[in-house]
């Protein structure tokens, strides 16, 4: 038996905010993040409509990029106090995955965060309060997806924590929030979009309900993120939706080894951290090669490339075609080529690898990867990205 799972309800469209004038209820938390929703009035918005709707507020603010299990923990002592029946988390993915974690330990005071680790493992949520998302970036799908990612800092490790638990009850995809991200951001979390909707597509897990879902949001990707980039509103507001669409796929599609990749580097170097649509953005073209040895694996990236229309008289010229349209667009949004042009130090890296490599075998994300792959062939996989070369194994 397979399962596909879902807000029970998604508002979006210009000004969908106004929705929660309608929510029933008595208290609600709001987690935010660094103040780029207080700034652009929407923390104002959020708060006067919940007033509005008799519904009493509290903000717990300044949740970091890349959350921590401290700061999960503060904000689970926050909600036990306060005693809120809805918890609403507006901004990018990390507030929004921090209150995801925060909502498990105001529920299960007792429960840590190693028993967390395991997917699909989480106690039955619902008991004290019900959630609800409002994503301002266009990448992440946290607010449609079973999916937080939290990182333990004295590891140095990012952990996707997954069930099906942790999926919101209400997601809010209102396209005004994301016309205030910056350049670099818009490049970022597209570039995680597309790379959700690639890897859902490709995954073990892939199903009927899916694909559609994931096939369409390559497209808007690939057709919107340029002009989205360039500042264009109307594109703005479709990446919105393609990032949505892909979270709904990847959700119950799973992902597959450059989100493994990506969260076991994200954290790891003194040179400091790589932001993970940007890690996303650099690893894919590599996994794709490597991947595709795989026969299904190398059968669903034609498809792919079908859908988008990216022409080829082979199916390996089909593949490549889309591997180099990837890495025109992270050209376009300088992206780096590979970790070496990052600024990754070679020392490091070398030192470093047989770790990383480690770990990224072990993530929660490996495990529906259409090729099963070892910690040596991790070793390559990162050596390959390291320093631009071609994946040949």
């Amino acid at each position: 038996m397979a399962r596909f799972t879902l807000p029970r309800d998604l508002y979006y469209g210009k000004n969908s905010l106004e929705t929660l004038k309608t929510l029933k209820g008595k208290k609600a938390i709001i987690v935010v993040g660094g103040g780029s929703m207080k700034r652009f009035g929407f923390l104002d918005k959020v708060e006067n409509y919940l007033h509005e709707a008799g519904i009493e507020t509290r903000l717990f603010e300044n949740v970091e990029p890349d959350p921590s299990v401290e700061t999960v923990m503060k904000g689970a002592a926050a909600m036990r106090e306060f005693e809120p029946d809805w918890i609403i988390s507006i901004g990018g993915g990390s507030p929004i995955d921090a209150a995801k974690a925060m909502w498990v330990f105001y529920e299960y005071p007792d429960c840590t965060f190693e028993q967390l680790i395991t997917p699909f493992s989480f106690p039955e949520l619902r008991q004290k309060a019900r959630f609800l998302a409002i994503p301002s970036t266009s990448g992440t799908a946290t607010e449609v997806t079973a999916f937080s990612v939290i990182t333990d800092y004295k590891k140095g490790i990012k952990y996707p924590l997954a069930d099906f638990n942790i999926t919101p009850d209400v997601a809010i995809v209102d396209p005004a929030l994301a016309e205030t991200m910056p350049k670099k951001l818009t490049a970022h979390t597209g570039m995680d979009a597309l790379t959700h909707a690639i890897e859902a597509y490709v995954s073990t897990a892939a199903s009927v309900f899916t694909d559609p879902l994931a096939l369409k949001a390559i497209k808007m990707v690939f057709d919107y993120l340029p002009d989205s980039y360039d500042g264009d509103m109307a594109a703005r507001e479709q990446m919105h939706y393609a990032q949505c669409l892909a979270g709904m796929a990847f959700s119950n599609a799973l992902l597959g080894i450059v989100h493994s990749m990506a969260h076991k580097t994200g954290a790891v170097f003194s040179t400091g951290h790589i932001a993970h649509g940007c890690a996303n953005a650099m690893y894919l073209p590599y996994v794709i090669k490597y991947n595709a040895k795989d026969e299904r694996a190398m059968q669903r990236y034609g498809e792919i490339a079908d859908y988008v229309g990216i022409k080829g008289n082979t199916l390996e010229e089909k593949i490549e075609a889309l591997r180099q349209k990837i890495w025109a667009y992270n050209k376009k949004f300088d992206i780096p080529h590979d970790l070496k042009e990052y600024g990754i130090v070679e020392e490091e890296f070398k030192q470093k690898l047989p770790e990383f490599a480690k770990n990224a075998v072990a993530d929660a994300c490996t495990g529906s990867n259409p090729r099963a792959i070892t910690p040596e062939q991790m070793e390559k996989l990162f050596t390959c990205c390291y320093y631009g070369t071609e994946v040949d194994f």
